[in-house]
């Protein structure tokens, strides 16, 4: 099945934010249990770290972490359809 990259990854970062464990001022670190390609397009973007290391979180940028929150209550906030 095709489907859409740009879309997916949207979703991908939104769910990070609902995994994230710590936040301070570089951003902050969420469990990186989603799919490998799109967890390498998030990091190619900037928005987290490489999630190609032992570690089973991956950190996200600042910009990542603004953008995750903003997904997140776009589509999951009580209230949205």
């Amino acid at each position: 099945m095709k489907y859409n990259d740009d879309k997916v990854d949207e979703m991908v970062l939104a769910l990070l934010y609902l995994t994230i464990t710590e936040t301070d001022e570089w951003g902050a670190r969420a469990w990186k249990s989603h799919d490998w390609g799109a967890l390498d397009r998030l990091h190619a973007k900037g928005y987290i770290s490489d999630p190609k290391s032992k570690a089973k979180s991956v950190v996200l940028s600042p910009e990542g972490l603004k953008l995750a929150r903003e997904l997140f209550e776009r589509h999951f906030a009580a209230g949205v359809k």
